[in-house]
């Protein structure tokens, strides 16, 4: 656990700096919300504004704001006329959520929403290059499936928690959806020949697919 604990602190001292403004958001997350480790943080942020830069999208969706955090990462890695649009289906979430967004430096490239993905995104009429589902765990299947209709040929989709602290070992618990819900679409997504995919062992798990 020690040694863990080391590595990843290398990693962070030898990765690109998190903004002055990052960190404030990580702070205040911690202090105001309820589950705070459901923030992206400093390795996976820099690696979503990495992959954002990589893929050169112009349209980005986003299913789970949650603080904002990945967002501001997403946005940062666009380039002049791309757009996210991310969704948050708790509206509890709002108030904090929308200034940290708004105040930000890239509040121009960020649509936020408040409301169901599922229901909202088919009517936005956006072709998306980039999509990061880091939803409700019981509807990932549902999110990939909708998500997918929208994605151009080529389009990459990001799927955050798909290790689920290793719970995706485990024999689960009728009452554990959410464990339930990850293996779904873990399983579904291993023989969907529509894609390609890997499973990246980074924080939670971290799975990249591409659509052919």
């Amino acid at each position: 656990m020690q040694e863990t604990e080391s590595i990843d602190e290398y990693i962070l001292q030898h990765i690109d700096a998190e903004s002055d403004y990052l960190k404030a958001l990580y702070r205040d997350t911690h202090v105001k919300l309820l589950r705070p480790r459901m923030a992206s943080g400093h390795l996976q942020g820099r690696m979503l504004k990495m992959f954002v830069e990589m893929i050169r999208p112009r349209h980005i969706l986003e299913i789970g704001t949650y603080s904002g955090y990945s967002a501001l990462c997403l946005a940062e890695g666009l380039s002049e006329g791309g757009m996210l649009h991310t969704f948050e289906i708790n509206d509890e979430q709002e108030d904090f959520t929308r200034p940290w967004l708004e105040n930000s430096p890239f509040a121009d490239k960020i649509r936020f929403y408040i409301g169901d993905a599922l229901e909202l995104v088919p009517h936005l009429g956006v072709t998306f290059d980039l999509a990061f589902i880091d939803g409700d765990k019981r509807k990932y299947i549902d999110y990939y499936e909708m998500v997918l209709k929208h994605l151009s040929t080529g389009g990459y989709i990001i799927a955050d928690n798909t290790l689920w602290d290793g719970h995706v070992l485990e024999q689960s618990r009728s009452a554990d959806t959410q464990t339930i819900g990850i293996k779904a679409f873990n399983d579904a997504l291993v023989t969907d020949d529509r894609v390609e995919k890997v499973i990246l062992p980074l924080r939670d798990g971290l799975t990249i697919i591409r659509k052919k």
